[in-house]
Protein backbone atom coordinates (compact mmCIF):
# COMPACT_ATOMS: atom_id res chain seq x y z
CA UNK A 1 0.00 0.00 0.00
CA UNK A 2 1.58 3.34 -1.02
CA UNK A 3 2.89 5.39 1.67
CA UNK A 4 1.68 9.47 0.27
CA UNK A 5 2.99 13.17 2.02
CA UNK A 6 0.02 15.47 1.85
CA UNK A 7 1.34 18.79 2.00
CA UNK A 8 -0.46 20.09 5.35
CA UNK A 9 -1.39 23.52 7.28
CA UNK A 10 1.52 22.73 9.75
CA UNK A 11 3.74 20.67 7.34
CA UNK A 12 3.93 17.27 5.57
CA UNK A 13 1.65 14.56 6.73
CA UNK A 14 1.87 11.20 6.12
CA UNK A 15 -0.49 8.97 4.78
CA UNK A 16 -1.78 5.40 3.31
CA UNK A 17 -3.49 5.57 -0.26
CA UNK A 18 -5.43 2.90 -1.71
CA UNK A 19 -6.43 3.48 -5.57
CA UNK A 20 -9.12 1.70 -6.95
CA UNK A 21 -8.95 0.37 -10.65
CA UNK A 22 -11.78 2.59 -11.70
CA UNK A 23 -10.84 6.04 -12.12
CA UNK A 24 -14.76 6.70 -10.88
CA UNK A 25 -14.30 4.94 -7.90
CA UNK A 26 -16.29 6.79 -5.11
CA UNK A 27 -13.70 7.70 -1.99
CA UNK A 28 -13.17 7.86 1.35
CA UNK A 29 -11.19 9.89 4.60
CA UNK A 30 -10.86 7.86 7.05
CA UNK A 31 -9.62 9.57 10.15
CA UNK A 32 -7.89 7.99 13.45
CA UNK A 33 -9.19 8.94 17.60
CA UNK A 34 -7.19 11.06 19.66
CA UNK A 35 -2.96 10.71 19.47
CA UNK A 36 -2.77 11.86 23.51
CA UNK A 37 -4.44 7.88 23.94
CA UNK A 38 -2.26 6.28 21.50
CA UNK A 39 -4.44 7.20 18.31
CA UNK A 40 -2.64 6.64 14.95
CA UNK A 41 -3.86 5.70 11.19
CA UNK A 42 -2.90 2.20 12.03
CA UNK A 43 -5.23 1.96 15.18
CA UNK A 44 -7.34 -1.54 14.95
CA UNK A 45 -10.62 0.25 13.88
CA UNK A 46 -8.74 2.22 11.63
CA UNK A 47 -7.31 -0.08 9.65
CA UNK A 48 -10.30 -2.18 9.59
CA UNK A 49 -12.62 0.70 8.13
CA UNK A 50 -9.92 1.84 5.53
CA UNK A 51 -9.98 -2.45 4.71
CA UNK A 52 -13.45 -2.19 4.34
CA UNK A 53 -13.87 0.46 2.30
CA UNK A 54 -11.02 -0.86 0.06
CA UNK A 55 -12.58 -3.94 -0.44
CA UNK A 56 -15.96 -2.31 -1.28
CA UNK A 57 -13.85 -0.54 -4.29
CA UNK A 58 -13.39 2.48 -2.88
CA UNK A 59 -10.13 4.88 -3.51
CA UNK A 60 -8.85 5.67 0.33
CA UNK A 61 -6.78 7.79 2.04
CA UNK A 62 -5.86 7.44 6.05
CA UNK A 63 -3.26 9.63 7.60
CA UNK A 64 -1.70 10.70 10.85
CA UNK A 65 -2.84 14.06 11.67
CA UNK A 66 0.01 16.26 13.34
CA UNK A 67 2.38 15.40 15.96
CA UNK A 68 1.77 11.51 14.97
CA UNK A 69 4.07 9.35 13.73
CA UNK A 70 6.00 11.63 10.62
CA UNK A 71 3.44 13.90 10.31
CA UNK A 72 4.80 17.79 11.28
CA UNK A 73 3.59 19.73 14.30
CA UNK A 74 2.00 19.67 17.28
CA UNK A 75 -1.42 18.09 18.30
CA UNK A 76 -3.73 21.29 19.27
CA UNK A 77 -6.82 19.18 20.08
CA UNK A 78 -9.09 19.72 17.24
CA UNK A 79 -9.00 23.04 15.43
CA UNK A 80 -5.37 22.07 13.52
CA UNK A 81 -6.78 18.45 13.36
CA UNK A 82 -9.97 19.92 11.39
CA UNK A 83 -7.50 21.86 8.55
CA UNK A 84 -5.03 18.73 8.37
CA UNK A 85 -8.47 16.63 7.68
CA UNK A 86 -9.28 19.59 5.26
CA UNK A 87 -6.12 19.57 3.45
CA UNK A 88 -6.44 15.62 3.84
CA UNK A 89 -9.63 15.74 1.40
CA UNK A 90 -8.52 18.31 -0.92
CA UNK A 91 -5.24 16.24 -2.01
CA UNK A 92 -7.66 13.05 -1.86
CA UNK A 93 -10.13 14.85 -4.41
CA UNK A 94 -7.16 16.12 -6.48
CA UNK A 95 -6.05 12.53 -7.16
CA UNK A 96 -8.93 11.32 -8.04
CA UNK A 97 -11.73 14.01 -9.95
CA UNK A 98 -13.88 11.78 -11.35
CA UNK A 99 -15.15 10.08 -7.71
CA UNK A 100 -18.30 9.31 -8.47
CA UNK A 101 -19.01 9.42 -4.31
CA UNK A 102 -17.89 11.26 -1.32
CA UNK A 103 -17.55 9.67 2.08
CA UNK A 104 -15.63 10.15 5.43
CA UNK A 105 -15.41 7.99 8.02
CA UNK A 106 -13.98 8.43 11.90
CA UNK A 107 -13.31 6.89 14.95
CA UNK A 108 -13.75 7.94 18.67
CA UNK A 109 -12.21 11.87 18.29
CA UNK A 110 -11.54 11.28 14.24
CA UNK A 111 -15.67 10.93 13.84
CA UNK A 112 -15.86 14.35 16.06
CA UNK A 113 -13.27 15.83 13.43
CA UNK A 114 -15.02 13.69 10.62
CA UNK A 115 -18.37 15.05 11.11
CA UNK A 116 -16.77 18.47 11.38
CA UNK A 117 -15.65 18.27 8.00
CA UNK A 118 -19.15 16.77 6.31
CA UNK A 119 -20.46 19.95 7.95
CA UNK A 120 -17.75 22.84 6.69
CA UNK A 121 -16.69 21.11 3.34
CA UNK A 122 -20.36 20.10 1.99
CA UNK A 123 -20.36 17.57 -0.70
CA UNK A 124 -20.52 14.76 1.11
CA UNK A 125 -22.67 11.78 0.03
CA UNK A 126 -22.11 9.60 3.26
CA UNK A 127 -20.12 9.43 6.64
CA UNK A 128 -19.09 6.71 9.40
CA UNK A 129 -18.50 8.02 12.91
CA UNK A 130 -17.17 4.66 15.09
CA UNK A 131 -17.54 5.62 19.18
CA UNK A 132 -18.30 9.36 18.69
CA UNK A 133 -17.27 10.88 21.81
CA UNK A 134 -20.38 12.88 22.38
CA UNK A 135 -20.20 13.03 26.40
CA UNK A 136 -16.61 15.27 26.46
CA UNK A 137 -16.64 16.66 22.89
CA UNK A 138 -19.08 19.73 21.14
CA UNK A 139 -21.13 17.91 19.18
CA UNK A 140 -24.08 21.22 18.67
CA UNK A 141 -23.17 21.46 15.40
CA UNK A 142 -24.72 18.67 14.39
CA UNK A 143 -28.42 20.34 15.33
CA UNK A 144 -29.83 18.24 12.03
CA UNK A 145 -28.25 15.58 10.27
CA UNK A 146 -27.92 16.77 6.48
CA UNK A 147 -25.81 14.16 5.08
CA UNK A 148 -26.66 10.53 5.50
CA UNK A 149 -24.50 8.28 7.07
CA UNK A 150 -23.55 5.12 9.66
CA UNK A 151 -23.17 5.47 14.04
CA UNK A 152 -21.66 2.73 15.26
CA UNK A 153 -21.39 2.22 19.11
CA UNK A 154 -20.32 -0.43 21.14
CA UNK A 155 -23.01 -1.38 24.19
CA UNK A 156 -20.11 -1.99 26.88
CA UNK A 157 -18.48 1.35 25.92
CA UNK A 158 -16.59 2.74 29.42
CA UNK A 159 -15.28 5.78 28.30
CA UNK A 160 -18.32 6.81 26.37
CA UNK A 161 -21.98 5.90 27.53
CA UNK A 162 -24.18 4.76 24.67
CA UNK A 163 -27.25 7.21 25.46
CA UNK A 164 -25.32 10.10 24.55
CA UNK A 165 -24.75 8.25 21.23
CA UNK A 166 -28.27 7.34 20.74
CA UNK A 167 -29.28 11.02 21.57
CA UNK A 168 -26.81 12.13 18.48
CA UNK A 169 -28.23 9.74 16.25
CA UNK A 170 -31.55 10.69 16.84
CA UNK A 171 -31.15 14.24 16.09
CA UNK A 172 -33.47 15.10 13.40
CA UNK A 173 -32.72 14.56 9.98
CA UNK A 174 -32.98 16.72 6.98
CA UNK A 175 -35.95 14.67 4.51
CA UNK A 176 -34.13 12.00 2.86
CA UNK A 177 -31.18 11.99 5.02
CA UNK A 178 -31.00 8.97 6.65
CA UNK A 179 -28.83 8.52 9.14
CA UNK A 180 -28.65 4.84 11.12
CA UNK A 181 -28.09 3.35 14.20
CA UNK A 182 -26.02 0.31 14.85
CA UNK A 183 -25.29 -1.08 18.35
CA UNK A 184 -22.52 -3.56 18.39
CA UNK A 185 -23.43 -5.55 21.71
CA UNK A 186 -21.10 -6.30 24.02
CA UNK A 187 -18.57 -4.21 22.31
CA UNK A 188 -16.21 -1.63 24.64
CA UNK A 189 -14.66 1.54 23.12
CA UNK A 190 -11.89 -0.42 21.19
CA UNK A 191 -13.98 -2.75 20.03
CA UNK A 192 -11.53 -5.39 21.06
CA UNK A 193 -14.81 -7.40 21.13
CA UNK A 194 -17.16 -6.96 17.88
CA UNK A 195 -14.71 -5.93 15.29
CA UNK A 196 -16.32 -8.35 13.10
CA UNK A 197 -19.67 -6.96 13.77
CA UNK A 198 -18.12 -3.14 13.48
CA UNK A 199 -16.51 -4.20 9.78
CA UNK A 200 -19.76 -6.23 8.98
CA UNK A 201 -22.24 -3.08 9.35
CA UNK A 202 -19.98 -0.86 7.88
CA UNK A 203 -19.48 -2.76 4.79
CA UNK A 204 -23.75 -3.29 4.30
CA UNK A 205 -23.96 0.51 4.55
CA UNK A 206 -21.45 1.72 1.96
CA UNK A 207 -22.46 -0.82 -0.14
CA UNK A 208 -25.81 0.28 -0.17
CA UNK A 209 -27.36 1.13 -3.61
CA UNK A 210 -28.49 5.22 -3.02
Amino acid sequence: MPSVTIAGPAGSLEGRFHRAASPDAPIALVLHPNPKFGGTMNTMVVYSMFTAFQDAGFSALRFNFRGVGRSAGEFTGGAGELTDAQAAWAWLRAECPQAKANWVAGFSFGSWIGLQLVAKEGGFDGFVAVAPPANNLDFSFVSQWRTSGLIVHGTADLLVPEAVVKELASRPCAPGVPVDYAPVAGAGHFFDIGQEELVRVVRERITRPG
